[in-house]
This record gives C-alpha cells, sequence and structure tokens, in this order.
C-alpha cells in the first residue's frame, strides 16, 4: 500500500534555530472494536509508531494504540545545528510501513 504523506518543514534553516515540522500520514486506524452491518468484527488496523530521524539520530518517537484517530498528526520542533537529512518512518498492523525523507539546508 502506497502510503499518503504530507510533511511540511524548511527546506533552510540557520545554525542553532529552532524548526518546527509537521506530518501527516492518511491512514483509517481502524481500532479493531468495531462490527461490520453484519456482525462480523472488523480487524486491527492501525500505525503502532512513529519515528522522526535528523542524520541519522532519533529526535521523536511516538507509540500510537487503537484509541488514535485517524490520519495521524504529529507536529515537533527541534534545534537545526548542520545541513542533513531529516527521515520518517512509520510502522503498522499488517506490515504496514512507510517512510519518507526531506533535506534541510542548514547556513
Amino acid at each position: 500500500m502506497t502510503a499518503r504523506v504530507i510533511i511540511t518543514a524548511p527546506t533552510k534553516a540557520k545554525k542553532g534555530e529552532i524548526v518546527t515540522v509537521t506530518t501527516l500520514l492518511a491512514h483509517v486506524m481502524e481500532n479493531g472494536f468495531r462490527h461490520s452491518s453484519t456482525g462480523v468484527p472488523i480487524p486491527r488496523d492501525i500505525v503502532t509508531e512513529f519515528v522522526a530521524r535528523y542524520n541519522g539520530a532519533e529526535i521523536l518517537r511516538a507509540s500510537l494504540y487503537p484509541a488514535i484517530a485517524a490520519n495521524p498528526y504529529f507536529a515537533f520542533e527541534f534545534v537545526a545545528e548542520e545541513s542533513g537529512i531529516l527521515d520518517f518512518s512509520w510502522m503498522g498492523d499488517n506490515g504496514f510501513a512507510a517512510s519518507r525523507q526531506i533535506a534541510i539546508n542548514v547556513e
């Protein structure tokens, strides 16, 4: 499954600047507690983990549970110290995995 991901982050920053990043992953997040109209349980299908890394160093890790709404959204800040790569990954039930990378140029 190809996931739709929206990431908002600056492509340039000054050294020591606080940078705000937002991510949104399009995912239904079925909690596994509902039943179909015929009474059959709908299997759980959630994103269970989100990880953000800056030049390979982990800067955010979140564990997600069935109470999380569809389309998980994260907003966080970090200090831009050097140019490099922001790497984002999402893992979930049924082998779900998505990842994206963006570059940031620190002046």
